[in-house]
Parts: structure tokens; C-alpha cells; sequence
């Protein structure tokens, strides 16, 4: 880095050439902190094999175009400065240089010529005088894909004056609002909230694609595929869908078809000096095989039809010979590790090893001290600065606080760069090293040197998404929904209703028989989802009373376990039990082994959890949260108080599997503490069994920690004090029955990675102790995932490549019968992989035996269905293929990729389906999701958004799933919360029900959200069922905002919809059931002909002059001249309001 950081601070223009992406990444960001002025480019190679059937991620492709572009414009041009960000290589030539970091893969892959750059590009800003249409036609041209909705890069969606664009090479997408041709303004936004984040002086468009599917491209492309490989097969589907100038999953592969020549990433860079990283050669090497071996596969038959064959390009037309390669290399400068001899013709930059702390990594120790002591010498000698590089805001902290405390006298600078240090400094940076190093004017010292491990990495990008997840997880064609008031029916699509002169959106529903109801889309919030899991439910009949006594007697059932709640809720409050505190000291030093920096949800569940123990009461918390995202540290911590406090602490686990990986970190942790740990199973020897049982009686081990064995009457504990219970939903009936009776007089933690919404933990608040952990761990590595058909060369070189890494794969399929046939597809594939096979079927202790043998790693592949969604935990599994992913749901996806990529290595996913079958929309669009919750961070909260029946039935018990079944998930939900507040208020409290009903309205308006304003109507769905559940008049206007940012001035049916929806929540406060108003005036009918104050709305009416009457029917009816439809609104408003304020 030193030797590649002088050349650059000289001037000197550099291609630096790793032998990986990491390694590329790393010499990035040690570049960015040694030379701050000089501009770095990335040149990444594409994600997906040689040869592939996928296509490259859409980000990776625009960084290359947008580097090659840029290389290209500069190239064109030296003496003048264009106005946009290429002027930065004029800017590095007066005072640092530029280089291009790319990696072995990529300077051999062949690119566009550089002629392909040449006026492509498009420098926009306000004021610009450019259609929108013409634009959207321009960006069609460079290769940008067109949709309603912009999430990814080379994306973009027109409506109206506003164009919304994702371009090559920004971290965010970009809004442009014209007025007629006229480019008003330009906005970043986020693509997940859709909401505007800055305003930008101008944007450069550069093309998205290395080829253009123009119709001189596509013709040269034609030509070009049957000169290559002959005549075209009848259904060739990559030849059908470029000559349509469609684009086709792994065009990118046929490349050189598209241009008249190609050039390599050195012909953009002439005159630049290369250097190369330390073993690329070896690196090559491998690189030139796998081409020469994958290009050798695809010429084998893989048994597939006409249009699934695959006819590679020869080798050297995709990338560069052997030859040209070593010409590249043959002048370039090497990076070497070690220091040059004397002798020699290399230069050296001074650059050594950092230095050796002795303690770091040592259980229970770091080597704070040892640093201490380090820089203490240091700022004495005052021949160097000392920085301290830390990969994150947590650590950082941490390590300021160290100091601090044992070395005040040396004071701590936060910094940016390594550029102006001082002799003697000490230096703290954000700068995710892994090894430190130090020449005569600089010592680096890394946290893995001070800590052993590194404490976190970089937090990405996350958050944000609940109205994304609505968008995602909107009703689908086919999807089961209850109706409040008729029950069960299933949901088939939007329809345009006309009704008394006015255009309705209405929800179609379909109940038993085949009838039909056409729901008002400002009536959706009597629309519930049924649940993920119950596709085989029976509708309701229309009109029919079964779904009344149903919704009856489960609500008097749910009533009564709500009071049960209550009831045991306040007994908890009065049962004492044995206050533990945590041993200050010795619970810091304990907390302190904990690797990682803890996320928020996790530090909230903690301190729950230390106040319950602290609290003389027995506790009983339930903790929730994925596999992974750190419950068991929650369980650690109070198993120390606990077990420091003299009490023993008895874990229970379901699965063998389960006990031995909770056995096996206790012992880690609690090394060198003075607690004794035992842990009981099947596979637990006789005596050893024997002996662990009589010293859980005599109190000599502190933490028992088992299967359901630890539940055996012959178990007795000295002096338990918390239980700790892991996946309780997964024990029998008897084994309920015994976790009863130990509870009592002790503390009990309950551990779940079932997903439960919030909206259940908020309908149990108070009622249940309940931890939510929904945020993934910071060091966690986005699971790569790739989406296409079934491909046996692509699985043959995943599955091979990690094995070869000493890894393992997991094989999940939707049904039992599949099994057999993936097992044959798999032996095919690769031979030489030991597979087991699980099911839900097989016996328990079966079904253990085989999971407990993956674990030890006895076997290459576990072959199953999806009981591997949830409480399996094996990081040395980083590989997942899913076969029929289509057949999956959205959190069932996300549930099984999760069971990867739980260790420090990249995990892999494949979404496979099958080829002869064609995708339906909807599943299509949740596989396209699933590639994109990567970077939206939408992970356990969808899990939790389209939970199914089971995750209600985990929580609540058995009995209650049932009931669940019977009335859907969310009518359930609401039911208990209503039950819960009943309960809570007493007696002669009214709590109001709003479940039940909602008011008809009926103003002669048009209400609807048009199809040519929101086109995708996923979209419209969610902003339905948002403005529907909209609360306060601030969310309206903040939601109104929202729409014309995204979407352009709001149409008149739109604002109708929002005037209806706050005219509904008015009556509903004034029990107004309907209201009805024409050209003459308005009616208003009372719910059970009810209304809380009679004699004053009587004299009320009285007062009116007749304006009013009240009918004998009981509707009151206001006579009013009222011919424009767009006036009813704020008379009725006004109407309700006086009829609200008579009955307070």
C-alpha cells in the first residue's frame, strides 16, 4: 500500500490489478486513507461464472461502465474539463494521480471499445430543456430498463413530469421534475421509502449496459449468433429475445456479438503504469482453467430442450489468450511482501509487519495493557504517529474509553486520513484493516491485534422499509382474506365499480358457491390476510351466519384466555423470587468476551433481562428472534448473574443438536469463571450421565444445560434459580406440562426464532414480557443470491467450490416427493459428495440423528424439505440451493437463505426453478424481492410481516392456532388486543370495537387511485390500505407529500379518497353507519338506530328550520342544493363534526 500510495502522491496514473475482490476492496480503502486527493476507480469483475446463465448484478455492471466511461471521456479529451465529475482526472493531475483498481478476473474479461463510450453521455441540470418522453427514449438507448417502480440501478420509471432514474455509479437514484419540457429540478431519493433525500446541481447519464440492444446491435447480433453457431434452432430462447430487443438472463455472455471488435481494460489505459498484488500468477493461472473448464461443460448436452441450450462463445473472443495476458504482465510493476535484498532491482517502501501483542486473542484476556505500554514508548520517542484502525463506530468507542481510563496522559485524536499525523500522535481511525503495519514514520495497530477478533465491520445500509414490505407483500390474485363482517373469501383482483355517477376502485372477493363482493377500496381495512399457510382454508357462503357464531364464540374464547393472562400477569407480579444482581467487575470482564459490538434490539433485550433478575419478582420473558441475531448472548448474561449469584441455571433445548452447540459456547465463555457446566442428551455417555445427575443435586455444577432428558423426574435440582428455555414450541405435551411445574418461585427465559409481529407483541403488551431482536448482527455478510433455472453446471461448480473450501450445502425442496428425484439430480452432479436426506416425517430421533451428523460434518449436502427454516444454526453451511423456489412464500425465502452466511464467509444462494415451467408474475416478483432485501435490510421484520398461522399458535399454544385457523391471522390479533384491553379496563369501562364495521359512504364522487398515476397495482394496493389506515391529519398531509414527490400532483379522485377516509373516521366517532349525499342534499343513518345524546340531537334539529328532519326510519336528513360533487365533501365534514360535539 505504501509503495502503491508514493506513486500516486507523485502523480502517477495506476491500474492496480488484485488477486480478489477483497483484496481489491482492501487496497481501496488503504488507499483512500493514505491518499485523500487522489481519485480511486473500481473496476470489479462480474459476479456470476464464466459462461453463466445469469446475468451480473445490475450495481456491479454500472461501477464498470461508469469507470470505463469515465476512462474513455478522459482519454478523448485531455485539455478540456468537461463540466461534469470527470473533471476530477484534471482535478488529480495537479495534485495526486488516479487509479484504477480492478482484480485478475476483470483485466482478463474483454470489454466494450472505446468507441462504445463516445457521445453516449448526457449532462443534466435544472433549466435543461428536454422532454421527459425523449429522455426515457434516450435512456431506453443506453440500456436502462424500464419500471414502475426504481429500487435498482439502470432502472427508471416515467409518470407524467417526473422521471425517476437509478444511474450507473451513484449510491442513489435520482428524481427529475419537469414542467412540460423543462427540467425544473433534480432530487436524490431513497429507494426504499421512494421519499426525496437532496437536491443535486446535475447528473451525468453514462450508459448502464456494455451493449445497446439498438437495432443496429441487435441486427450485428443476429449475424453474428448464426455465423458463430449456424443455423438457429426453432426455439432458441436467447436469439428470440434479443431479436424482439428483449433482454435474456446472461446476455452479458455473448458480448463480443454486439460490437464490431473488443478491447481489453489496458487499451483504455495507455501510458498507465500497471501493478500487480503479490501471487497474482498463481491467481491467472486458476482463472484460465476454470474459463477453459466451464467453456468445455457447456459443450457437453445437458439433456435440456432446444431452448435452454447453451452454445458458448470460443474462449478467446470472451477474454483475453494466455499470450496477450503475459504481455500485459510481462512490464507491470509486483507488490512483494517481504523486504528486498540490497541488491536488488526492487524498490522498497519502507513498508514492514506491525507489531506482535502477545495477549491478543488469549481467552478471557486482550491486550489492552500490552498497548498501552506500546504507545506510551511510542509518544516518547516521538518518531512516529501511532494509529489505532477500528472497523467501526461501537469499537471505537470501546477502545476510546480504554484509553481514557490507563493512558489519560496521551491524548486521543478522531481522524479521517493519514495525511498531516504528528510525530508522537496518537490517531484513531474508521478503517476496517485486518492487519496493521509500520514503517519510520507511521505504526498501525489494528483492533483484531488488540482484541483477537475484530469487534464488528461496517454497518450497511438497513433500515427502512415497513411501507416497502407493503409494496412487496401486497395481496396477490389467488391470496385467502377475511372480511370483518362475511368471513373467509378469496381475493381475485381490482375492479372499476360505477356507483351514483362516481368510479370506484372495488377489491373483488370470491366466497363459497361463487359469489361475489366488490369491497371499496376505502373500506379495505375490513380486509384482513387469512394467513401465509392456510391455502387449503374453506370460504365462507355470503349472507350465511356460520362466520358470525364462529367469529362469536372464538371471540368469548379469546376473551376468556385474555382475562387468564391478566390473571397470571398479576400473580407474576406478586410471586417473589431470589434477586440476582449482576457482580460488577466480573460481569463487565464476562460481557467483554462477547465478540461483537451488540445491536440495539439485542442491548434492549439485555436490560430487560438484568432488571427482571434484579427485580425480587419471578420473571418470565420470552425473547424473540431469527437464528443468529444473538439471543443466546441474552441467555449468557443471565445464566452469569445467576450462576454468580449462587443459584444453578438449567437450559433446555429441543434437539441434541441444539444442546451440544449451547454446551460447547457456555464452556467457551465461561472459561476461567468459577462455574461448573453440564450438559445432558442422548448422546450423553451412561456413567458420564449418572455422574453429571448427582452433581446437579449436590449443587457442584451451576449450569445444566440438555434435551427434554433435563425435564426427567429423576432430575433434581440443588438451588435453581433461572430456567432458560430454547424454542419451547417445539416440546410435547408432557414436557410443557413438566417446564409448569419448575416454573413458580424461579426466573424463566424463553428463547423463540419463530417471527412474531409487532402488532402481536403490542396486543400482548403488559400481559407478556417479550424481547423483540430484529435486527441482523453488524458483521453479517450479505448472502449473494442468484435467481434462474435449474442448471446442473452452475450447482455442480457451487456445490464443488464449496467443498473445496471445506463448507457444506443445504438442499431444500418443497415437497416430500421431490427428494428422491433432486437425490438422483445430485449424485449426477457430483458424485463424489456424501448427501443425507431429512423430513418432517421421519422419526424424531431419526430426524436428530441425521441433523446431528451434518453438524459434525459427516456429510457434504443435507437434502430435506424446509424444516431446516428455523432452528438450525451450522456456519460451516454457506452454500443453500432451493429447488422450485417458486413454491415457496416470501418469509418461507427468507427464512431458509438465512440458514447460510451465519459465520464470517460469503454465503451463497440459488433460487432455482424449473425450466420447462413458466414463472407466474407474482412469483417472479418475489424471487426478484428476495435478490433485493440484501440492501434493504428488510430481513426478520418481513418474516415477521407475512408470518403464517404457526408463528400465532408458537406463542399463544395449540389450542390457539386453531382458533387462528378459523378467523385468520390479523382478525385474531385484533380480537386479542380488544380482549386484552377489556380485560385490563374492568368492568364498566367500555372499550371501543372497530373491527366489527365501518361507515358506508357515499358522496357521488370518484374515488380511486387512477392506474396512469400508480401503474404498478402492488403499489396501489399498499397506498390503499395506508391511507386507509391513516390516523391523524398530519399523516395525510405527510403521505399527500409523499405522492407528489413520487408520483406528481395529486388527482382530484385521490384527494376524493383522502376526504372520504377522514369523513369515515369522524363517523365512526359519531356511530354514523352511512351517509349518502346528491345533487339535494344528504342522509345520514345511525348504527342500531343509536346515537349517545337523543335529547340534545333533538333540539338540535329543532334548531335547524327544517333544513333537518329525522325521518321515521331514524335517518336523518339534511335538504341542501349541492350539484358539484367536489362540495359534498367539506358539507358533510361539517355535519359530523356538529353531530360529534352533541354527543360529548
Amino acid at each position: 500500500m505504501l509503495a502503491v500510495a508514493a506513486q500516486l502522491l507523485d502523480g502517477h496514473h495506476l491500474v492496480y490489478v488484485a488477486r480478489d475482490d477483497s483484496r481489491m476492496m482492501a487496497m481501496h480503502d488503504a488507499l483512500a486513507m493514505q491518499c485523500p486527493d487522489a481519485v480511486l476507480r473500481l473496476f470489479p469483475a462480474w459476479d456470476c461464472l464464466p459462461y453463466d446463465r445469469l446475468s451480473p448484478q445490475g450495481a456491479l455492471v454500472g461501477q464498470r461502465v461508469e469507470t470505463l466511461a469515465w476512462l474513455s471521456e478522459a482519454q478523448a479529451s485531455t485539455d478540456t474539463n468537461p463540466a461534469d465529475d470527470a473533471s476530477d482526472h484534471a482535478r488529480a493531475k495537479q495534485t495526486a494521480g488516479s487509479i484504477v483498481l480492478t482484480t485478475v478476473n476483470a483485466i482478463l474479461q474483454r470489454v466494450p471499445p472505446t468507441s462504445y463510450f463516445q457521445d453516449r453521455s448526457r449532462i443534466l441540470k435544472a433549466g435543461d430543456v428536454t422532454g421527459p418522453a425523449r429522455l426515457a427514449e434516450f435512456l431506453s438507448m443506453q440500456g436502462y430498463l424500464r419500471t414502475d417502480t426504481v429500487r435498482e440501478t439502470g432502472e427508471f420509471a416515467l409518470r407524467g413530469g417526473i422521471l425517476d432514474i437509478y444511474p450507473a455509479g451513484h449510491d442513489m437514484p435520482v428524481r427529475l421534475d419537469f414542467f412540460g419540457d423543462e427540467l425544473e429540478a433534480l432530487r436524490s431519493f431513497d429507494a426504499a421509502t421512494q421519499r426525496n433525500a437532496g437536491a443535486l446541481a446535475s447528473i451525468n447519464l453514462r450508459p448502464v449496459a456494455e451493449f445497446q440492444l439498438d437495432d443496429a446491435s441487435i441486427e450485428r447480433f443476429r449475424s453474428g449468433y448464426r455465423g458463430a453457431f449456424g443455423a438457429v434452432a426453432t426455439r432458441d430462447a436467447l436469439y428470440e429475445s434479443v431479436s424482439t430487443g428483449r433482454m435474456h438472463p446472461g446476455i452479458e455472455h455473448w458480448l463480443p456479438l454486439f460490437h464490431e471488435s473488443m478491447a481489453s481494460l489496458t487499451d483504455y489505459c495507455a501510458g498507465w503504469k500497471i501493478v500487480l498484488d503479490h501471487e497474482v500468477d498463481a491467481a491467472v493461472a486458476a482463472r484460465f482453467q476454470q474459463i477453459s473448464d466451464f467453456c468445455g461443460a457447456r459443450q457437453e448436452p445437458d439433456g435440456a430442450d432446444d431452448s435452454m441450450s447453451y452454445r458458448p462463445l470460443p474462449q478467446d473472443r470472451l477474454y483475453l489468450a494466455v499470450g496477450e495476458a503475459e504481455a500485459i504482465f510481462e512490464t507491470a510493476c509486483r507488490m512483494m511482501p517481504f523486504a528486498a535484498p540490497p541488491e536488488s532491482e526492487n524498490a522498497d517502501a519502507g513498508g514492514r509487519a506491525g507489531i506482535l501483542l502477545k495477549q491478543a486473542g488469549a481467552p478471557g484476556a486482550n491486550a489492552v495493557s500490552e498497548l498501552v505500554e506500546a504507545i506510551s514508548d511510542e509518544h516518547a520517542a516521538a518518531n512516529r504517529a501511532v494509529v489505532l484502525a477500528v472497523s467501526g463506530e461501537g469499537a471505537a468507542a470501546r477502545l476510546e474509553e480504554l484509553l481514557q481510563a490507563q493512558l489519560a496522559a496521551v491524548p486521543v485524536q478522531r481522524i479521517a486520513s493519514l495525511q498531516g499525523l504528528q510525530s508522537g500522535g496518537l490517531y484513531l481511525v474508521e478503517w476496517g484493516l485486518d492487519a496493521g503495519f509500520q514503517s519510520d514514520r507511521l505504526l498501525v495497530i489494528t483492533e483484531t491485534e488488540i482484541f483477537g477478533q475484530r469487534l464488528s465491520r461496517p454497518r450497511s445500509k438497513r433500515g427502512r422499509g415497513e411501507d416497502f414490505l407493503r409494496e412487496v407483500s401486497a395481496l396477490e390474485d389467488g391470496d385467502l382474506v377475511v372480511h370483518a363482517e362475511h368471513g373467509i373469501g378469496r381475493y381475485e383482483g381490482l375492479v372499476i365499480i360505477d356507483s351514483s355517477g362516481g368510479q370506484h376502485d372495488c377489491l373483488q372477493l370470491i366466497y363459497a358457491g361463487g359469489d361475489r363482493l366488490y369491497l371499496p377500496v376505502e373500506n379495505i381495512e375490513m380486509l384482513s390476510r387469512y394467513g401465509s399457510a392456510g391455502t387449503d382454508a374453506q370460504l365462507d357462503r355470503l349472507g350465511g351466519a356460520a362466520w358470525q357464531a364462529r367469529v362469536a364464540r372464538i371471540k368469548g374464547r379469546v376473551r376468556i384466555m385474555a382475562e387468564q393472562l391478566i390473571k397470571i400477569a398479576a400473580q407474576r407480579e406478586t410471586a417473589r423470587a431470589e434477586t440476582l444482581v449482576a457482580p460488577t467487575g466480573s460481569f463487565t470482564e464476562f460481557c467483554a468476551r462477547f465478540g461483537f459490538v451488540e445491536t440495539d434490539d439485542q442491548m434492549g433485550a439485555i436490560e430487560d433481562v438484568v432488571n427482571d433478575l434484579a427485580a425480587g419478582r419471578a420473571s418470565d420473558r420470552l425473547i424473540c428472534g431469527d437464528v443468529g441475531f444473538g439471543k443466546t448472548e441474552v441467555a449468557l448474561r443471565a445464566a452469569f448473574i445467576a450462576a454468580m449469584c449462587g443459584y444453578q441455571v438449567a437450559l433446555v433445548a429441543p434437539t441434541t443438536l441444539l444442546a451440544r452447540q449451547h454446551g460447547k459456547l457456555f464452556q467457551e465463555r465461561f472459561s476461567g469463571f468459577p462455574v461448573n457446566i453440564g450438559v445432558l442428551s442422548r448422546m450423553t455417555a451412561p456413567a458420564d450421565a449418572k455422574r453429571i445427575k448427582a452433581d446437579i443435586a449436590s449443587g457442584d455444577v451451576q449450569i445444566a444445560i440438555g434435551t427434554h432428558a433435563l425435564l426427567a423426574k429423576s432430575i433434581s435440582f440443588n438451588n435453581l434459580g433461572l430456567l432458560i428455555v430454547d424454542e419451547e414450541q417445539h416440546f410435547g405435551v408432557g414436557q410443557k406440562e413438566r417446564l409448569k411445574e419448575l416454573r413458580g418461585d424461579i426466573h424463566v427465559l424463553t428463547l423463540s426464532a419463530t417471527p412474531i409481529p409487532r402488532t402481536l407483541q403490542m396486543a400482548l403488551s403488559g400481559v407478556r414480557e417479550m424481547s423483540l431482536i430484529s435486527t441482523p448482527p453488524v458483521d453479517r455478510l450479505a448472502v449473494r443470491t442468484f435467481v434462474g433455472p435449474w442448471d446442473g453446471v452452475v450447482l455442480r461448480e457451487a456445490i464443488k467450490r464449496e467443498m473445496f473450501r471445506g463448507g457444506q450445502v443445504f438442499c431444500v425442496c418443497p415437497r416430500i416427493d421431490d427428494l428422491q428425484r433432486v437425490y438422483d439430480r445430485l449424485v449426477a452432479l457430483v458424485p463424489e459428495a456424501r448427501i443425507l436426506s431429512a423430513h418432517g416425517r421421519m422419526p424424531a430421533a431419526e430426524l436428530d440423528t441425521v441433523m446431528t451428523q451434518f453438524a459434525d460434518g459427516e456429510a457434504d449436502i443435507l437434502l430435506s424439505t424446509n424444516i431446516v427454516e428455523s432452528g438450525i444454526d451450522i456456519p460451516s453451511a454457506n452454500t443453500m440451493i432451493i429447488h422450485r423456489s417458486d413454491m415457496f412464500g416470501l418469509s418461507q425465502l427468507y427464512q431458509l437463505r438465512g440458514r447460510v452466511g451465519r459465520g464470517r464467509l460469503r454465503a451463497y444462494a440459488y433460487l432455482t426453478s424449473d425450466p420447462n415451467r413458466l414463472l407466474t408474475p407474482q412469483a417472479r416478483r418475489r424471487l426478484e424481492v428476495m435478490q433485493t432485501l440484501d440492501t434493504l435490510g428488510a430481513g426478520f421484520t418481513l418474516a415477521s410481516y407475512d408470518m403464517d398461522i404457526r408463528g400465532a399458535g408458537n406463542l399463544l399454544g395449540d389450542e390457539q392456532s386453531g382458533h387462528v385457523r378459523e378467523v385468520g391471522v390479523e382478525l385474531y390479533q385484533e380480537m386479542l388486543r380488544q380482549a386484552v384491553e377489556v380485560a385490563r379496563a374492568g368492568k364498566g369501562e367500555a372499550v371501543e370495537e372497530t373491527i366489527d364495521w365501518t361507515p358506508q359512504i357515499n358522496l357521488g364522487l370518484e374515488v380511486r387511485i387512477p392506474e396512469e398515476y400508480v401503474c404498478d397495482l402492488t403499489v396501489r394496493l399498499s397506498l390503499y390500505r395506508r391511507i386507509a389506515d391513516l390516523d391523524m391529519a398530519a399523516e395525510a398531509d405527510s403521505l399527500v407529500a409523499e405522492l407528489v414527490e413520487r408520483f406528481g400532483p395529486v388527482p382530484d379522485s385521490v384527494r376524493n379518497l383522502f376526504a372520504v377516509i377522514e369523513l369515515k373516521q369522524l363517523c365512526r366517532r359519531a356511530n354514523v353507519e352511512r351517509m349518502d349525499a346528491g345533487p339535494k342534499g344528504l342522509s345520514v343513518s345511525f348504527r342500531n338506530n343509536e346515537f349517545a345524546n337523543p335529547e340534545q340531537l333533538v333540539a338540535w334539529i329543532a334548531g335547524k328550520g327544517g333544513r333537518i328532519q329525522l325521518r321515521g326510519d331514524h335517518k336523518l336528513i339534511l335538504q341542501q342544493a349541492m350539484p358539484k360533487a367536489d362540495a359534498r365533501p367539506p358539507v358533510c365534514k361539517d355535519l359530523v363534526q356538529e353531530l360529534l360535539a352533541l354527543g360529548t
